[in-house]
């Protein structure tokens, strides 16, 4: 059966600014697989089995004020097992010259230990031998995008590190051996959930690499520009913000409160003036920003998109 649902309505006036806004800004939402974007970013009916597969084209032509609005898009799945090549080829088929994905990392790279979850089976609770393998990286993540011919369309990998134990020592040293042996012809962008990991050790290792620090705002982490206080510069020729979830609100809330994804349920206006205030700043700067951000944030991603597209147009550009 196709997945049918309501129409939302696109509210909000478009920005009538004539000058557009840098092109080294993409912005994107978290995923492209939300069915209840039917009737505002997709039109076509897709059959349920086969949405996520057949649906990223339709997101690429989504516009805006009669311009495309999303240069980018951030790939969740990958965070679970990686793309094969052939998965890579069909995202190939559907996305325009000028775009990038933006993929995490699979979690066999970025967890030091599995959670007591089922789906961890008997490694539940153990350590995982695997943690910032390079090796495993190059031969079982990188390999299929080589392969596919997807170099050019490939944004930065995301590694995404849950909240730890380690010191920052322990952690930063393990992170520079880690890109150390990693090629360079990919970009790389690491997300912590660890506040007090944002330290001049922490940064100097990133611009030592050329990996960027992913801002995120995440119920536990610090304000936007309390991150950027805190590394002091970016570290990167390019740079990701991340919008997850409303501060000090739980995944659980946050999700409570979005449902079903089709309209905005609280606007952040924070979030809003520190994101466009560092995408400003990153322009300035001549480095490439990319912006993805998540409907658990405002309660629908391409109307919190629309919002900073517009705000990007006035707010000034200083930190």
């Amino acid at each position: 059966m196709p997945v049918v649902h309501p129409v939302v309505e696109d509210v909000g006036e478009p920005y009538t600014c004539s000058m557009p806004f840098s092109s080294l800004v993409r912005f994107g939402t978290s995923t492209w697989t939300y069915e209840g974007w039917q009737g505002q970013v997709y039109r076509r009916q897709y059959a349920k089995s086969r949405f996520a597969q057949e649906s990223l084209g339709e997101y690429c032509q989504y516009q805006y004020n009669h311009e495309p609005l999303f240069r980018t898009v951030g790939n969740d799945a990958t965070f679970y097992r990686p793309p094969t090549a052939n998965q890579l080829r069909r995202y190939l088929n559907q996305i325009p010259e000028d775009f990038e994905m933006c993929c995490k990392v699979w979690e066999e790279i970025t967890i030091p230990s599995y959670a007591q979850q089922a789906r961890y089976g008997v490694r539940a609770g153990q350590p995982n031998p695997r943690f910032l393998d390079a090796k495993l990286f190059n031969d079982l993540v990188l390999t299929p995008y080589r392969e596919a011919g997807f170099e050019p369309h490939a944004g930065p990998f995301l590694f995404e590190f849950q909240r730890h134990g380690m010191s920052a020592e322990e952690f930063v040293g393990k992170l520079d051996g880690f890109f150390g042996q990693l090629p360079k012809d990919f970009h790389y962008a690491v997300e912590i959930r660890n506040a007090g990991l944002l330290s001049p050790l922490y940064q100097d290792m990133l611009a030592r690499r050329g990996v960027a620090h992913v801002y995120n705002h995440w119920s536990y982490m610090p304000p936007l520009l309390d991150q950027h206080q805190r590394m002091g510069a970016f570290t990167a020729p390019f740079t990701v913000l991340r919008l997850l979830t409303p501060l000090n609100m739980s995944y659980e809330a946050a999700k409570k409160r979005a449902e079903p994804y089709t309209k905005i349920v609280g606007e952040l206006p924070d979030m809003r003036r520190e994101t466009v205030r560092l995408v400003k700043q990153a322009v300035a700067e001549n480095r490439q920003a990319y912006v993805l951000v998540n409907n658990r944030s405002e309660g629908n991603a391409p109307l919190t998109v629309q919002a900073l597209a517009e705000q990007l147009q006035t707010e000034e550009p200083r930190i």
